[in-house]
């Protein structure tokens, strides 16, 4: 079933190695309910984004029961994720508690998509100690996905300590002068660590998503 509403990109993984998702910010239940009526019609897996506890209380119970839901990261697998892979090649770091709910959307896609990642929380830059005592088994991961608000410093940090691809994601976390996320946004754009990838304020699920691409480009080679 399609609609005026929206259309199913059922080739996307095809082409670019990722399914679709839908984004619930901005949708109703009812709508949210359509898109996954068509999925299940298509016998498809779909993960949801931004779907708020009380959106999903708008979803039908038939729709809802299987749905696996995170209240934390406001994430939802919809039926099955993808078959989980092997490797751990993903870390995923956050600067401060703060932080996790972002960090938790970017694991819970990946696990969605079949990649496995390491969460370590709660290790910026205030107390740097925190850092350097898991360095060694951060620098295990080919791809680390910093998370960090306020100055959004840990990224630049990191990023001059070990070899891996680093994805920054700032976040809006912080007082007055952090803007909503921008001060750590334009931290990381204007970082002096190179090569650093940066995606949007808060995008844990574009993060993720970076690092399946690194990986997926890797594999090509071998």
């Amino acid at each position: 079933m399609q609609s005026p509403e929206f259309k199913l990109d059922l080739e996307r993984q095809q082409r670019t190695g990722l399914d679709e998702a839908v984004f619930c910010g901005g949708k109703t239940s009812e709508q949210i309910s359509n898109i996954l009526n068509a999925v299940m019609q298509q016998e498809k897996s779909i993960l949801l984004t931004h779907l708020t506890p009380t959106k999903l209380e708008g979803i039908s119970e038939k729709l809802k029961n299987q749905i696996d839901f995170d209240p934390i990261s406001n994430t939802g697998f919809f039926s099955k994720p993808h078959p989980l892979s092997a490797e751990k090649n993903i870390a995923i770091i956050s600067a401060g508690t703060s932080d996790a709910a972002v960090a938790l959307e970017a694991a819970r896609t990946l696990t969605f998509f079949g990649h496995r990642s390491q969460l370590i929380h709660d290790i910026g830059v205030a107390g740097l100690w925190r850092l350097l005592e898991r360095l060694e088994e951060i620098a295990q991961f080919p791809i680390v996905i910093v998370v960090a608000g306020m100055d959004g410093a840990l990224p630049t940090v990191l990023g001059g300590l070990v070899n891996s691809a680093i994805i920054a994601v700032p976040t809006s976390v912080g007082y007055g002068a952090a803007e909503g996320g921008r001060t750590a946004l334009n931290a990381a754009l204007s970082s002096c660590s190179s090569g650093i990838v940066v995606v949007n304020i808060d995008n844990g699920y574009g993060a993720a998503c970076a690092a399946i691409r690194i990986l997926t480009a890797a594999s090509r080679s071998k």
